[in-house]
């Protein structure tokens, strides 16, 4: 019996998972750690929470486990965030995250000046406020002192392989999000290093999601507890979600209902992607996916029942939604609630409550939530079935993947049966799953993935919510475009 760590690197906390060789989760222990907001759309965290979290979490995880049967560890990551670092391999300054709205100047000077058509030739991808080359291009010209200190440009989960191998690396998927990579031929983009004014010996080595880096430093092995067993390069966090749902060929897709939602379509060879409001990125399979992401999925709700309700409780909010009242609700929400990337682009959007009425109750707004979300996620979908994309069958993770009624509302809202895998920690599993391929407990990741992933139920549409869901898609669709110029006035 082996055991193998996957990490999560997540947005306000890590989750560890300990897998045996058989695929089972045997332990998981989660360790939170802070955001800080310093401006408006702001978003940072540092790095050093991410190290300490996964020292206390490694601690905990093994306990009472053999720790010389640990043969690996594989990550999956928050993509996108900026973490600098200088010539002692320090970071400069917090890491700005993928959520961070303060690039809007940066987005548009890339998109417009620099041109959408060239950024699509350089890096198969247009320019959005969450990537990492505008934040580069921020830090220029805002922090040029610091700018100037820059050694290593890295990603969140590479910063932790960092730590544990001493190893300059990231993974192809992660890297596909950076705008700084020619995803077609996978390699560092001369043409987008030169935009950003960064020599590419300040970028970290590139690796396929599930090839060794190297092994953990003795120093850290020793603090950890463990032996100096082989890391593998991981993967960002949605292309690890997919391979711990066994999201792998063309005609499958994964939607991920975490604080973020997304929606992941796999692809056997690169595509061109001819409508650049969807992202065209590496796979940790070794192949290429589209994906759309909206900001704001799950952490909608949280704002919502917590902030403004002041209810910790999802279950009992969600409990008084019945079937019969899919598609008949006359509140709508926005959930853009950090801006939004896919499909609209738009840094200034926010959200919105429309069509409140003297008789709105607490239950429809709850309702409206859940329903945005959903109808935001079709957006996407949409748009990938318009460029010919086909898709046979959807996979659902992440923490909305628990709530019931929020399948419901989604299988209806896209009119398709949805399966719920087994085992639900899609990144962290996707990173064990990736370590034992690495050190060749497996020849292939589809190897794994046929021998682990299992479906433990699936959700079938309501005929009579779809018909209505799509009427008030419609709707839903007119509401962005007649805010958006107010958007941008009320920045």
């Amino acid at each position: 019996m082996k055991y193998y760590i996957g990490a999560d690197l997540g947005t306000s906390s890590l989750k560890l998972l300990l897998v045996n060789d058989k695929g089972e989760i045997v332990n998981s222990v989660t360790e939170e750690y802070p955001l800080y907001f310093p401006e408006p759309a702001w978003s940072e965290q540092e790095p050093s929470d991410w190290i300490n979290a996964f020292i206390k979490g490694v601690g905990r995880l093994l306990d009472g486990f053999d720790k010389s049967l640990v043969a690996g560890i594989g990550a999956g990551g928050q993509m996108h965030g900026l973490v600098a670092l200088d010539k002692n391999d320090k970071p400069i300054r917090r890491a700005i995250l993928w959520n961070d709205g303060r690039t809007w100047a940066e987005t548009e000077y890339l998109n417009e000046s620099i041109g959408e058509d060239k950024l699509s030739k350089y890096t198969a991808n247009i320019a959005f406020a969450g990537f990492t080359a505008p934040k580069i291009l921020w830090m220029r010209n805002n922090e040029p002192e610091l700018f100037e200190q820059i050694n290593k440009i890295m990603l969140p989960k590479d910063y932790l392989n960092y730590y544990l191998t001493g190893v300059h690396s990231c993974d192809y998927s992660d890297a596909s999000g950076m705008l700084l990579l020619d995803v077609e031929n996978k390699r560092w983009s001369d043409e987008m290093l030169d935009l950003c004014g960064v020599k590419k010996e300040c970028m970290p080595k590139l690796f396929e999601s599930f090839e060794v880096i190297g092994t953990v430093l003795p120093s850290v092995a020793k603090i950890l507890g463990i032996g100096e067993i082989p890391v593998v390069a991981g993967a960002g966090d949605n292309a690890a979600a997919a391979i711990g749902t066994g999201t792998l060929f063309s005609g499958k897709g994964n939607i991920s209902l975490g604080t973020s939602g997304t929606v992941f379509l796999p692809y056997d060879s690169f595509v061109s992607a001819e409508n650049n409001s969807i992202h065209n990125f590496c796979h940790a399979n070794g192949r290429y996916h589209l994906m759309g992401c909206i900001l704001s999925a799950a952490s909608c709700n949280k704002w919502f029942y917590e902030n403004v309700l002041e209810q910790d409780d999802y279950n009992f909010e969600q409990s008084k939604i019945s079937v019969e009242m899919l598609g008949n609700n006359h509140v709508y929400f926005l959930p853009y609630l950090m801006g939004e990337r896919s499909p609209i682009n738009d840094t200034s959007a926010r959200g919105v409550f429309f069509g409140l009425r003297a008789d709105t109750s607490r239950t429809d707004m709850v309702q409206a939530v859940l329903e945005g979300v959903a109808f935001a996620i079709k957006e996407n979908v949409e748009i990938a079935k318009a460029m010919g994309v086909e898709i046979n069958k959807f996979t659902v993770c992440g923490g909305g993947a628990r709530s019931e009624i929020w399948l419901k509302i989604l299988a209806s809202v896209l009119n398709t049966t949805l399966k719920v895998p087994q085992t639900e920690e899609g990144p962290g599993y996707g990173g064990a799953m990736l370590a034992m391929v690495g050190t060749g407990v497996f020849d292939s990741v589809e190897e794994c993935a046929q021998r682990f992933v299992s479906i433990k139920k699936s959700v079938q549409p309501d005929n009579e919510a779809v018909i209505k869901y799509e009427k008030r898609y419609k709707q839903f669709k007119r509401i962005y475009p007649a805010l958006k110029n107010i958007f941008k006035e009320n920045e």
